[in-house]
């Protein structure tokens, strides 16, 4: 087998599913990872491999290319799963520091740096798509006092029609986090201006308020060559932290998708709608014909279904976590030969199997804070024998999680520890196989999850929302 090389920038489970994808392909795979912990999935495929292994906490650019540099000679290309690098530039430093080719946008295409400049982006391509919305910058405040700014938002609040009906984001990246729902995270004037205040900070940040919209999400990723897009099945993402979407956001406590490239509450006609709008989006980025700057997978785009055509949430520059972790499974192509032909502006058509996928993740109780724990050892032994019972239907990754120098010990950190994929014909049956892999997680310290995760229960509410959602818009149309 011809040998290769790959470079992985890694922040938890969602890259360990990328490296578990090369290290079923046809070629004779290397890893080089680049880490943001000892995690155990990683350190292990780096091991086997002969590749090597290197912690940078907190993905400085920097010292990722430095550890990249020392291996020019070897990695073919790199490709970085998690956001924070390529934000800040991973494509442009590396590949003007060495040889290596990143398959990943370059700086000026990471259109996630900014929700401001993506609401923008939308509003001059995609206008239907767009919640209404304000930006409120410091820029504009410079010499004004807290109280004209006060008196702005909470007639921008009103238009909106209330506390309720409106959502408050903050311009940089949240990780999935920071995103304040009124209704939900405020529910009275006070608490919305609270909100809005601890992402405004001293006059340092914009924060955007716009129109609650009312809905069912998914989540749609693409990967791209520079020319076009290969559209991979929708997903539907769990943000909030307990059942029944109550509590916090998170940076995903689970996802499921649908044997059939789209989810159980949409049509058919929903999922071409999206790929319309992400294609429109494409085309005026890429410009005429081929831009080097968009290879990788800069379209994972969230959606919100209404009664009427989708809204655009946001539009991200890196895959989903969890969202691509339900996808690499099931994906038929060699995934090497996939990112050669990324490089070469070639990629091929994308061939998955029809199966629905679930992924649940298991976290620490009080996640997402950040609080540390006395006892943090797992045990992932039983969870690793269900592979006996179901063979490639199950995947189990590490995320937050941290090897030990024993080369035994697993420990958890504050995040998102280990995720559980289950595979099968349904969503139903999928999910069964992800929570018996969950409930097999075992060790001194004791993790929680999420269980309606692709429940039927919740699957049918989804279902009926949208019904109710659509009933009345014909209902008003038929009035008018």
């Amino acid at each position: 087998m011809e040998r290769v090389r790959i470079g992985i920038i890694s922040y938890g489970a969602r890259e360990a599913a990328i490296v578990d994808a090369f290290s079923r392909s046809n070629y004779n795979v290397e890893f080089y990872i680049a880490d943001k912990q000892r995690n155990p999935f990683n350190v292990k495929k780096a091991e086997e491999t002969r590749g090597a292994h290197t912690v940078i906490p907190d993905l400085d650019v920097n010292e990722i290319c430095k550890f990249f540099k020392k291996h020019q000679n070897k990695v073919d290309f790199i490709i970085p799963g998690c956001e924070g690098p390529i934000i800040n530039g991973l494509r442009n430093v590396v590949e003007e520091e060495t040889r290596i080719p990143v398959i990943c946008p370059t700086k000026e295409y990471a259109v996630e740096k900014s929700k401001v400049a993506q609401r923008f982006l939308f509003q001059k391509v995609v206008p239907e798509v767009n919640p209404q919305f304000k930006v409120f910058d410091p820029k504009d405040y410079n010499g004004k006092s807290r109280d004209e700014l006060k008196k702005d938002i909470y007639e921008w609040i009103n238009e909106l029609g209330g506390v309720e009906k409106s959502v408050i984001k903050p311009d940089k990246p949240g990780f999935g986090k920071g995103v304040g729902v009124g209704g939900e995270h405020f529910t009275t004037w006070e608490q919305a201006f609270g909100h809005f205040l601890s992402l405004y900070g001293d006059g340092r940040e914009p924060v955007i308020i716009e129109e609650k919209i009312e809905g069912e999400e998914s989540s749609f990723q693409a990967w791209c060559d520079g020319k076009h897009l290969e559209v991979l099945p929708d997903t539907r993402d769990h943000k909030r932290r307990f059942d029944g979407d109550k509590g916090e956001n998170t940076g995903g406590m689970g996802s499921f998708c649908d044997a059939k490239p789209w989810l159980p509450f949409m049509t058919k006609a929903d999922w071409e709608k999206e790929i319309e709008i992400v294609n429109k989006v494409f085309a005026h980025l890429r410009g005429n014909g081929y831009n080097s700057g968009l290879i990788g997978m800069p379209f994972y785009v969230a959606f919100a279904h209404t009664a009427k055509e989708p809204k655009g949430f946001e539009i991200n520059s890196r895959p989903g976590d969890p969202e691509i972790i339900n996808i690499m499974p099931i994906m038929k192509n060699d995934f090497v030969e996939v990112c050669y032909r990324i490089l070469e502006g070639n990629l091929p058509r994308l061939e998955l199997e029809p199966l629905a996928t679930v992924v649940t993740y298991k976290v620490p109780p009080h996640y997402p804070e950040k609080k540390k724990a006395t006892e943090t050892r797992i045990d992932l032994t039983e969870a690793y024998k269900l592979k006996e019972k179901h063979g490639d239907k199950i995947r189990i990754y590490t995320g937050s999680a941290e090897l030990d120098m024993d080369g035994k010990t697993i420990h958890a950190l504050s995040s998102r520890v280990v995720g559980v994929v289950g595979i099968a014909e349904t969503i139903s049956a999928a999910r069964e196989i992800s929570l018996e892999g969950i409930r097999a997680i075992g060790g001194p310290f004791e993790l929680d999850y999420r269980k309606d995760i692709g429940s039927q229960y919740y699957i049918n509410k989804t279902i009926e929302h949208m019904k109710k959602l659509r009933a009345a818009l014909n209902s008003n149309l038929f009035v008018r």
